[in-house]
């Protein structure tokens, strides 16, 4: 039988544990964060005054390729990539682009080969994907995971919200001040000033101005 003054040792080591392994999460989470006077940081082609990769990051790479505003918060265990491979010397410049003031969700991926932008004052949910290229499936004799399609540049207005989950395709062009619904699948544009849900997204109210915000049939 295992005694009362097992129990208690036990679980004062849980609670020892347990407090140096959060205090050491912490302070790792302050040193490994990016901002614009590191290292890393110093990578980009614009990594603006205020502005925060939150540690731990997933893949980033040809990081001269990406800028980033001011005061802008890109969450944890999050993808931001250019072109196809690190080192690869990309067409435009830059290829990514995020403005000031947003906040990009955890787990969230933006992977541009041509031309993402992003303006100011966007935020996200946590685990969206945005990208201006996608995989081909036309020639039935070659994997689709070796097709790609021509990029098609992706923008997103000033202060739109994107819900948890949505995912925005090649060609996308949503305007300002739009919301986006959880798990949504952005294919085309959406005007300024709407709310779209589902998959594809489909705006289901606008504002029209002297009515206010209005269903859409």
């Amino acid at each position: 039988m295992v005694s009362a003054s097992f129990h208690r040792l036990r679980a004062l080591g849980y609670r020892v544990g347990g407090e140096w392994v959060r205090r050491t999460w912490a302070w790792l989470a302050r040193v490994g964060a990016i901002g614009p006077d590191s290292a890393a940081g110093r990578k980009f082609g614009r990594f603006g005054a205020g502005s925060i990769i939150c540690f731990p990051h997933n893949t980033i790479f040809n990081e001269r390729y990406i800028h980033i505003g001011d005061a802008t918060m890109i969450g944890p265990q999050v993808t931001l990539s250019a072109g196809m491979v690190p080192g690869q010397q990309c067409l435009s410049d830059p290829v990514v682009r995020i403005g000031s003031r947003c906040l990009i969700g955890k787990g969230s991926g933006i992977v541009g080969h041509f031309g993402i932008e992003i303006g100011n004052d966007v935020w996200t949910g946590h685990h969206v994907y945005i990208t201006d290229q996608n995989h081909g499936y036309q020639d039935i004799h070659v994997p689709i995971s070796l097709q790609t399609q021509p990029e098609r540049p992706v923008t997103i207005g000033d202060g739109s919200w994107l819900g948890h989950g949505t995912v925005v395709l090649p060609g996308s062009r949503i305007g300002k001040h739009v919301t986006i619904g959880a798990n949504s699948v952005v294919s085309g544009e959406i005007p300024d000033f709407s709310v779209a849900v589902g998959s594809p997204a489909k705006v289901i109210r606008r504002y029209v101005e002297g009515d206010g915000w209005v269903r859409v049939p």
